[in-house]
C-alpha cells in the first residue's frame, strides 16, 4: 500500500507539472523546470509564447513585436537548409511580384546602397522620368517627400519612390561632383524593365544579350530577333553571361525558337515524378554561340545546358553558377508568400549541375583587371572576342 501511494504521488506530481506547462506564466513564476529530474517538452505554441514571455519581461530595449514575428517564419523557413528556399513578408513579396513582371511603377532608377548606408543611383533607365528631370548617374538619395532616408534600408527608400503611375514624388539629392544638394519634383510612370540588348556585330553576326528571364523578356527577344533578321544575320552570338534565370517558362519559350526538336529540360520531384519540356520542330537552324560565366544560373543554365547537349551553340567563357533546381511560389492569405524548392532539373542528356555548373566547351578568362559582372569595353571582351572567332568558323 505504502508503494501504492508513492507511486500514486509521482504521478500526480507528473500531471501537475505537465497541466503547468501549457501555462507558461506559471511554469516561469512557480517551476524551476532546470532542477525537475527529467525534461519538459513543449508544443510549438507554448514555446512560442514563452520566448516572447521572456523577451517582454527581460530584453532591455523596446522592440518591434512584428519584426520578431516575420523573423520567426524567415528563420522556421531557413531551417531547412536550402538558401533558395524563403520566406518573404508582404512587401518583400510585392517587390519580388514586380520584378519578374518586368515593370513597376516608380520614376525609373536603379539604386544600390554603399557600405556607409549611402542610396545611390548607378543606373538611369532611358526615357524614364528620373533622367528627363536632371537626376545624374552617382547622385546619392537625400530625401525622399522630405523624409531624410540616412538609415533606411534599400528596399524602403526604393519603395518610397514608387507609387501609382501620375502622382509625384520629391526627390532630393547630393551631387558630389559639385558638392550641392538638387531637389526635383518627379511624376512616376509605369517604368517596363528591359532584359535584352540586341546589335549587329558586323553584316552577317547578330547579338542578343539577355539579362534575365521575365514576363516580358520572351516579346522583347522576339522584337530584337526580328529586326536582327531583318538586317541580315545570319550567324548569332547570345549572351546569358551574368543572367542569374528567372522563369522557366520564359526561357522555355525563347528555348522554343533557338532549339530543335526534342527535349529541352526534364524536371523531378520529391516523389519522383517526371515532367518534360520538349521544343517543337520550328526553329531558327543558324549557327550559334553562347557565352556564359559564373553568373550565369538557373534558367540560363536550362537553356545553356540543352544548347550543348544537343549540339546546337558552342559554349564560351567560364563554368556557370550552378543551380539546378526549381522553386514554385506560395501565396498566404495575409499577402506573405513562401518561395519553395519544388523540383530538381536534368540537362537532355540526363545531368545534374547543381552545385558544379556547365563547363564551357571553349574556356575564355577575362583579361587581367576585369571581373565578371564588370562592364568590358568591347575591345577587351576576349570571351566576346572567342565567340566571334568561334562563329565566323561555323558559318
Amino acid at each position: 500500500m505504502k508503494d501504492f501511494w508513492k507511486g500514486f504521488g509521482s504521478a500526480l506530481a507528473v500531471v501537475v507539472v505537465c497541466a503547468l506547462i501549457s501555462r507558461t506564466a506559471l511554469v516561469q513564476q512557480w517551476i524551476p523546470w532546470e532542477y525537475l529530474p527529467f525534461e519538459v517538452g513543449m508544443t510549438k505554441s507554448a514555446k512560442t509564447n514563452l520566448i516572447e514571455d521572456f523577451l517582454d519581461r527581460y530584453y532591455v530595449e523596446d522592440y518591434d513585436s512584428d519584426m520578431v514575428k516575420e523573423g520567426m517564419y524567415a528563420g522556421m523557413v531557413a531551417g531547412v537548409g536550402d538558401r533558395y528556399t524563403y520566406y518573404m513578408t508582404a512587401d518583400n513579396l510585392k517587390q519580388y511580384m514586380q520584378n519578374n513582371n518586368g515593370h513597376f511603377q516608380g520614376i525609373g532608377v536603379k539604386v544600390y546602397q554603399t557600405e556607409n548606408g549611402d542610396v545611390t543611383v548607378y543606373s538611369l533607365m532611358e526615357g524614364y522620368p528620373a533622367q528627363k528631370v536632371g537626376i545624374l548617374e552617382g547622385d546619392i538619395i537625400k530625401k525622399v517627400d522630405g523624409l531624410d532616408v540616412s538609415g533606411l534600408t534599400l528596399d524602403v527608400v526604393a519603395d518610397k519612390m514608387r507609387g501609382p503611375v501620375g502622382s509625384t514624388v520629391e526627390v532630393e539629392v547630393y551631387r558630389q561632383s559639385d558638392g550641392q544638394n538638387h531637389a526635383f519634383t518627379i511624376s512616376r510612370e509605369d517604368v517596363v524593365m528591359k532584359s535584352v540588348e540586341s546589335r549587329m556585330i558586323d553584316n552577317e553576326k547578330g547579338y542578343i544579350q539577355l539579362t534575365g528571364f521575365k514576363e516580358n523578356t520572351y516579346d522583347q527577344f522576339m522584337e530584337a530577333l526580328k529586326t536582327l533578321q531583318e538586317q541580315g544575320m545570319k550567324g548569332l552570338i547570345l549572351d546569358l553571361r551574368n543572367n542569374p534565370g528567372g522563369l522557366v517558362r520564359a526561357v522555355y519559350r525563347i528555348g522554343e525558337e533557338l532549339l530543335p526538336q526534342g527535349l529541352m529540360v526534364y524536371t523531378e520531384d520529391k516523389n519522383g515524378k517526371r515532367e518534360e519540356l520538349i521544343c517543337d520542330d520550328k526553329y531558327l537552324d543558324i549557327p550559334m554561340v553562347v557565352l556564359v560565366n559564373g553568373n550565369s544560373a538557373s534558367a540560363s543554365e536550362i537553356f545553356a545546358g540543352a544548347a550543348k547537349d544537343t549540339g546546337t551553340a558552342t559554349l564560351v567563357g567560364t563554368q556557370t553558377f550552378g543551380k539546378g533546381l526549381v522553386q514554385r511560389l506560395f501565396t498566404l492569405p495575409d499577402g506573405s508568400g513562401l518561395n519553395i524548392t519544388i523540383q530538381k532539373y536534368y540537362t537532355p542528356n540526363g545531368t545534374s549541375i547543381h552545385g558544379t555548373g556547365i563547363t564551357p566547351d571553349k574556356v575564355v578568362q577575362l583579361p587581367e583587371g576585369y571581373a565578371e559582372g564588370d562592364q568590358i569595353p568591347e575591345d577587351k571582351d576576349t570571351q566576346l572576342k572567342e565567340g566571334i572567332n568561334i562563329l565566323n568558323e561555323k558559318m
